[in-house]
């Protein structure tokens, strides 16, 4: 029988049942991926993030994977800061920087002063195409054009004001048939930058509450659009979350607060 810790949060909110919650699984040593998958399952958050600690690499202080309910993603932001507030507060970690290797390259996360965890994301490339036939057909007032992000599945349409995103009603099952390809749905907000929600039921998530990843797009996207590149952000789910935002080059900081709600253990065969 293996006892191993697992700690649930909400991030990019502080206060409780705001935000995304993620359940965080700091390991031993990386379990098979079947009940990696399972375990993720199970807990039936949008994402489970995984640690296992590197002592043997000088860059990076932990390796971390993310599930969702049904599939593992490339990256994950939400689960991420998750993360680092448990390293931070639950691991005995005795520095303000942790320093993760994932399959999207080094991430590193940054306490800042004002208690705001601050993550190192890729800036991630993204390219305009005609807005597939099925996101069309799923969501009401679809623009014509789209833009498609190689690195990290996902489309992303603009609509024309934070009230259309705000009120946005795809049809789910249509947007299932993307299969892992996720939809960005984002408009220049009233009392902030931007504003965005995040639909990827392909993956198991209808609608993601707070989405840190999609920012490494939506980031970039805006600085050129306003012409700034400190940027202040909102993600419109029923939960609701909130994000500060600064394009650095070939990076993307993401900064959010974070919400302890439970720890506990899970018992594995």
């Amino acid at each position: 029988m293996i006892n191993t810790p697992i700690y649930q949060i909400d991030a990019f909110s502080n206060e409780l049942f705001g935000g995304n919650p993620a359940a965080v699984m700091p390991l031993p040593g990386w379990l098979p991926d079947a009940l990696l998958q399972s375990i993720a399952g199970e807990n039936n958050l949008s994402e489970t993030a995984f640690l296992v600690a590197t002592p043997e690499l000088d860059d990076a202080d932990f390796r971390i994977r993310w599930f969702t309910p049904t599939a593992e993603v490339p990256l994950c932001g939400h689960a991420t800061l998750a993360s680092a507030w448990v390293v931070f507060n639950k691991l005995d970690w005795p520095h303000s920087i942790v320093r993760f290797q994932s399959e999207s390259g080094p991430l590193a996360v940054a306490q800042k002063p004002d208690g705001w965890l601050e993550l190192d994301f890729p800036n991630l490339a993204f390219e305009r195409c005609p807005t597939p036939a099925l996101i069309t057909e799923a969501l009401l007032g679809a623009p014509d054009d789209a833009f498609f992000v190689p690195n990290d599945t996902n489309y992303m349409v603009v609509l024309k004001s934070e009230a259309e995103v705000r009120s946005a009603a795809p049809d789910i099952r249509k947007l299932a048939q993307l299969g892992n390809q996720g939809l960005i749905v984002t408009a220049e907000g009233e009392h902030c930058d931007f504003v965005s929600r995040y639909f990827a039921p392909g993956v198991g998530i209808d609608e993601d509450p707070v989405t840190g990843s999609i920012h490494s797009v939506l980031t970039p996207y805006w600085a050129k659009r306003l012409g700034k590149t400190t940027l202040q952000a909102r993600q419109l789910s029923a939960r609701g979350g909130e994000l500060r935002c600064e394009l650095n080059g070939e990076r993307v900081a993401i900064a959010g607060q974070a919400a302890f709600f439970m720890e506990g253990s899970v018992q594995l065969p």
